[in-house]
Formats: C-alpha cells, structure tokens, sequence
C-alpha cells in the first residue's frame, strides 16, 4: 500500500473536523510548502493555536506526530504532479476535456487505495465469505453502484438482492438473519432513508459494511466495518459523482477476493449463468 496520503486523508475527513481542526486543514491545505518547512512552534504561532492542538490534529489524521505528518506531505509536494484534472475550461477542446475526466478519476482511484483500511477490507471479505445471503443497498447514484454489486455478486454462487425501491429495501432488511451480509453505499453517509434502513439491518443481527467518503459520518459510525473513498468536486462534476467510480472500484476488489476463494464452488454457478445467457446472443 502506498504511504498514507496526509492531504488527501485532510480532504477525505474535513467535514467532520470542528471549526478549530478546520482551521488548521485550511492552513496545511493553503500552505503545504510552509508547513514542510516549519516547526510545530511556528505553524501554532501562524494560527494563533497550542502547539498540543496542532499535534492532537496530526494524531486524528493519522499520524504519529507533527515531524511524521511533515515527512508524508513533503513526499507529496516534492514532486508535484499538474492536477490538470482540477480544472475543465470553457474554452476547452472536447479531447482536453476527456483527458481531464480521466486523469481525474485515476486520481480518485489512486487517492483511495492511498487511504484504504487494509484490515476492515481483509474483514469484509471475511464476512462476504461466510455470508448465506449478501443484501446491497444505495439510494440514487449509489442505488447504481448496489446494482453492479448484485449483478457481479451473483457469480459466486452466495445469493444476493439489491432493490431500487426504498419500501422494498426496508422490507428486505427486516429479513435478514445473524448470517447474512447487508453493505450500504452512500458517498455522504448521511442520506436518511439509508440510514433507517441499517438501523432496521442492525436489529436482525446481520454484519454491515459501509462504502463512504467520510470516516465520521452517521453510517460510519452505524456499521461494524467502513471502507472509504476520496473524491474532488469540480465545476462540471460533483464530488458524490465522482466518487462513483471509487465505489465501483472496491466493489470490484471484494468481488474478486471473494470469487478467488469460492473458485470451485462459483464454477458450477458460473456455467448455469453462461448457458442462460448464451440463448439472448445472436
């Protein structure tokens, strides 16, 4: 895994830092050049904080400390690549555009195997695994994302559903058992009618799994394991759109992880579904 990326972990947890904490993520933002070559004294004078606040903040992003922060960002900026995914122009040719909306979504893919929690991935496989059934549930543009889930989950022989309809979602989650597996994906982590959905989940006993883009956000905090995306906003793309392809991406990886352990036990699914199939192809 590469080396923990401290301004895009920033990014990744902003809107769950107090006024303070954002603060000092403005200034580290702004101003990685400086703080590289700071002291802690220094950047706690510049913001008019403890230097005790600006070490609490390195700790919650991470980091053993201040010089442990210090080195990770320094090997961000050293070589600073052009983020010419960061800014689509008017003017514009539609070929410039492509490669801006390319280079943006390897960024977002590289970014969140930057942060990715290689303990909880390695647990959701486990419970994947072990899981009788798998229910995947998002709501708009994530209801998407749950859908490519099914339809990649049903070749491992482990059943699975996934419902567009939040009537029918709600009623499903009431239905599972201690042995099943609900995963839910929300860029936000806050979208309300997900949100009763796990907690109808959470009382049948079943192990949940959450997709999001904020470490602190209401479904973070619900499920027993997270996975996280990163995600930038630009002017023609929203952040929750961008992070689609994130979510597609560790959808992907568990499916893989899962498929490579049931080989055997999926072959005799994956035969079923290839002779279903072959009848619709000319």
């Amino acid at each position: 895994m590469a080396t923990r990326s401290c301004l895009q972990t920033i990014r990744s947890a902003y809107s769950s830092f107090s006024p303070k904490e954002q603060t000092i993520a403005d200034y580290f933002l702004e101003k990685p050049q400086e703080v590289i070559h700071s002291t802690i004294n220094q950047v706690a004078d510049d913001l008019q904080v403890a230097e005790a606040t600006i070490f609490r903040f390195c700790k919650r992003i991470g980091f053993k400390g201040f010089q442990a922060m210090k080195i990770a960002l320094a090997s961000e900026i050293v070589t600073p690549i052009q983020d010419i995914h960061e800014n689509i122009l008017e003017d514009d040719t539609s070929d410039q555009v492509a490669e801006k909306v390319f280079q943006s979504n390897i960024r977002t893919l590289q970014d969140t195997l930057n942060i990715l929690n290689l303990q909880h991935f390695g647990e959701a496989v486990e419970y994947l695994l072990q899981a009788k059934k798998i229910s995947f549930y998002g709501t708009g543009g994530s209801a998407i994302v749950a859908l490519d889930a099914q339809h990649k989950f049903m070749r491992t022989g482990i059943p699975t559903e996934a419902f567009m309809d939040a009537h029918f979602q709600i009623m499903s989650a009431s239905l599972l058992s201690k042995q099943d597996v609900a995963v839910f994906i929300s860029h936000s982590g806050m979208n309300k009618d997900l949100l009763e959905i796990v907690d109808v989940a959470k009382k049948t006993g079943c192990k949940t799994i959450a997709i999001t883009s904020f470490s602190k956000s209401p479904l973070t905090q619900k499920a027993d394991l997270s996975l996280h995306t990163v995600s930038q906003e630009t002017e023609y793309r929203s952040e929750a759109l961008a992070s689609r392809i994130a979510q597609l991406s560790i959808i992907d990886a568990l499916f893989v992880n899962v498929m490579k352990e049931r080989k055997e036990k999926a072959a005799g699914t994956l035969q079923k579904i290839r002779e279903a199939i072959a009848v619709k192809k000319v």
